[in-house]
């Protein structure tokens, strides 16, 4: 099967919205890949008696990423700095909301920071913090996007976002032609969106289209969960400093927004890299919704790492440059991807099975700008496969 081709061909299966469980995966070779590889990364636990889930380090980091989010604003509150020094803190506030998305959060929605459950809902509702819905975020990437990755309308991470195409399989139009200018802004836009409007759009999304299975009586707690915790994020943001504590309320608003602009850039460019660049694939089921491959292999295929070697920013963005290790084994905390990655590299060499990555941050983003102006030019990316 070309991996690239055309979703407008006839024998391709519809290019559509579909229902969670409608399309599957079949490793007709039965390679052995995925458990052969599964027995060595047990093994290497096993041996160097380590658990599989967060250490001290990711209790540091948490708390010194919750301290850069928490410590500019009570300075912002109690000092009532210049505007200059002002827009700095809310700046390192935007950082720290896109460290704790990536590396935090996003551990512990996975089930990977801890052993234990409760510690592991409690820090994944890190997210309320920063103004987001757990759930929904559960849906989103745990569900659709590490099942479905790079599978049009599977994959909400690569869906059409107004004005950007992230796909060979949807309707070229003109303004894509520009997308590689203008993406950096309208990436710095998504955590505002997100904030504001996204978990409104996707709890009605995910009711229709079966992923959300929870009962009425749920869903409306569910709900009320959402606009409570964004009317929260909202006073304590906006009406909180301005009203309390007599900061002006058009300064409090620009910083608000540049916090946002910046964890929204920093959390896009990064998600982005792992997935939508040169020489990853976008694979389309058949007319049954088949894709004829083994999940691990498909993984392999559609996922990049960047900059393995870089442990600053490895530990920044919670070893999400480890994207291919991340996805073949989400549970296991991303502290552990560095000496996992040998390992997997390894044994996807034996099976001659790809192992993609890029040597730098730079290199990757270069090969997302590069990919994001082939796209908005060409209606069939065949090339690309």
């Amino acid at each position: 099967m070309n991996m690239m081709k055309s979703g407008n061909d006839k024998n391709t299966f519809p290019i559509k919205q579909r229902l969670k469980g409608q399309v599957k995966f079949v490793n007709k070779d039965k390679n052995q890949f995925f458990a052969t590889l599964k027995k060595r990364v047990d093994l290497y636990f096993a041996e160097q008696t380590l658990s599989k889930f967060g250490n001290v380090g990711m209790v540091v980091k948490t708390i010194v990423l919750l301290l850069t989010y928490i410590g500019p604003f009570v300075c912002l509150l109690a000092f009532n700095p210049s505007f200059g020094v002002a827009l700095a803190l809310w700046v390192l506030m935007g950082l720290a909301v896109a460290g704790l998305g990536m590396s935090v959060m996003h551990d512990a929605n996975h089930g990977a920071y801890s052993a234990n459950k409760a510690v592991n809902y409690l820090m994944g509702h890190v997210l309320n913090l920063l103004g987001g819905s757990t759930v929904n975020w559960k849906y989103q990437h745990n569900i659709l996007h590490h099942t479905y990755p790079n599978i049009v309308n599977m994959d909400d991470d690569i869906n059409d976002k107004v004005i950007l195409r992230f796909t060979p399989h949807t309707e070229l139009k003109p303004v894509h032609r520009f997308q590689w200018i203008y993406f950096f802004l309208f990436y710095g836009l998504t955590s505002l969106y997100w904030v504001l409007v996204k978990d409104f759009v996707q709890f009605v999304k995910y009711k229709q289209n079966g992923v959300n299975t929870s009962s009425k009586k749920e869903n409306g707690g569910m709900l009320a969960r959402i606009i409570a915790v964004k009317v929260v994020y909202l006073f304590v943001f906006l009406v909180l400093p301005s009203v309390f504590f007599g900061l002006p309320f058009w300064e409090v608003v620009v910083g608000f927004l540049v916090m946002n602009f910046v964890s929204g850039m920093v959390l896009t460019v990064i998600f982005q890299l792992a997935h939508s660049l040169e020489g990853t694939e976008h694979p389309i089921p058949n007319e049954k919704g088949i894709i004829e491959n083994d999940w691990a292999i498909h993984q392999m295929r559609t996922t990049m790492n960047f900059s393995r070697r870089n442990k600053w920013l490895s530990w920044y963005i919670g070893g999400l440059n480890y994207q291919v290790e991340h996805h073949l084994f989400p549970r296991i905390s991303h502290v552990h991807y560095p000496r996992l990655s040998a390992i997997v590299k390894e044994t996807a060499a034996e099976f001659n099975v790809p192992y993609l990555e890029h040597t730098t941050f730079f290199e990757a983003l270069k090969s997302h700008i590069t990919y994001l102006k082939r796209l908005g030019k060409l209606p069939d990316l065949n090339e690309l496969g």
